[in-house]
């Protein structure tokens, strides 16, 4: 169906429009300064009830793989977000990781064996300079750490994204069970990391108990969801192309609900971006590629099928040629092409090259 493409890729944007909504909920409702804690509040609840609505435990290998995969996606992703976004001075942090794309380019590269295009990294390269108009503000001179930061999630995010598609999904496990598992497994690893630095959870009002729930429910549990759902139907680089929405929503966000005015220019950055995410999305056929013996179109990864051939060719009899020399049935013909009949000393007519050929016979 031609609208199934668009329709997924219409549900996985909703996953990063949600997230433009993570800053605002976290200065309107939510305790300052508790990025750790922010983080393990929003993974291991999500993580928690995917879990037991999934009922589907990782088995074999996928322990470290959901592991891994829950490192890069949600327990590094998370915290150096949140570092980032306090450190940095604006939307510098939207504007690093708006470069996710060509992350994404450069890696499913080496990882998926696609190669990169003028087209995406011309596309990627418009989404970042229009993110850039939209969130970049002249301010003081930009902390070391929070770039660092910026551009560890970025990239943490970016490879887990890479992976998720390169690895697929274990047979009969969906992507609410994917989800669960690293969320699950980013949110453990968060909370050692939470509780040391932090120390003990902040006292909690109706109006943050609210915005935490809204972030495990909506912004992550639901939101992660549909972005894994979308790796599992999309390329790599459609996905990462939604990221741009992220910023601009949080633009609008700020806009409409915070009394931020939006400038000429600022109008154009989300132009250009918004762009670049839909012609990210059109006219991108689905790339075949092979990784170790597993042939993969988009993101179904099927095992490749193989020939069943002979180890050793049949006993094939034999038969005689037209100048009386045995010839196997199935053997290269090397007789003159058919020509006219042309009499025989006993009188019957025989075509040149009518040795008898079996099934084999193929050349």
């Amino acid at each position: 169906m031609a609208s199934r493409p668009a329709l997924t890729a219409a549900l996985t944007a909703l996953a990063p429009i949600s997230w433009g909504t993570t800053y605002a909920v976290t200065t309107q409702f939510l305790p300052p300064d508790r990025p750790l804690f922010t983080g393990l509040m929003r993974a291991l609840p999500a993580g928690l009830v995917l879990l037991a609505l999934a009922r589907v435990l990782p088995r074999g290998a996928w322990w470290w793989k959901a592991t891994v995969l829950g490192a890069l996606n949600i327990g590094a992703f998370f915290p150096l977000l949140f570092l980032s976004a306090y450190r940095l001075p604006g939307g510098m942090a939207a504007v690093v990781g708006s470069v996710g794309p060509l992350i994404v380019v450069g890696l499913s590269a080496g990882l998926l064996g696609q190669r990169p295009t003028a087209r995406s990294v011309l596309t990627g390269a418009v989404a970042a300079f229009g993110v850039s108009l939209v969130v970049l503000k002249a301010a003081g001179a930009l902390d070391p750490v929070g770039v660092l930061a910026a551009l560890a999630s970025t990239a943490s995010m970016s490879t887990g994204t890479v992976l998720t598609k390169r690895w697929g999904r274990p047979d009969g496990v969906g992507p609410l069970a994917l989800t669960a598992w690293q969320l699950t497994a980013g949110g453990l690893l968060i909370a050692p990391v939470a509780f040391l630095v932090e120390g003990a959870p902040p006292a909690l009002d109706g109006r943050a108990i609210g915005g935490y729930l809204y972030l495990a429910l909506a912004n992550t549990a639901i939101a992660y969801w549909l972005w894994f759902r979308g790796i599992g139907r999309l390329t790599a680089t459609q996905v990462t192309f939604l990221g741009p929405l992220s910023p601009l929503t949080a633009a609008v966000v700020g806009w409409a609900a915070l009394g931020q005015a939006l400038t000429p220019v600022q109008l154009a950055g989300m132009g250009l971006a918004f762009g670049a995410t839909v012609f990210g999305q059109i006219g991108t056929r689905t790339p075949r590629v092979l990784v170790r013996g597993v042939a993969s179109r988009g993101n179904t990864v099927t095992q490749r099928r193989r020939r069943s051939w002979p180890k050793s060719p049949a006993p094939v009899a034999a038969s005689r040629s037209p100048h009386g020399r045995a010839v196997p049935v199935g053997a290269p013909c090397t007789a003159p092409p058919p020509a006219d009949r042309r009499p025989t000393g006993s009188g019957r007519a025989v075509v040149a090259g009518s040795e008898p050929t079996g099934p084999e016979s193929t050349g």
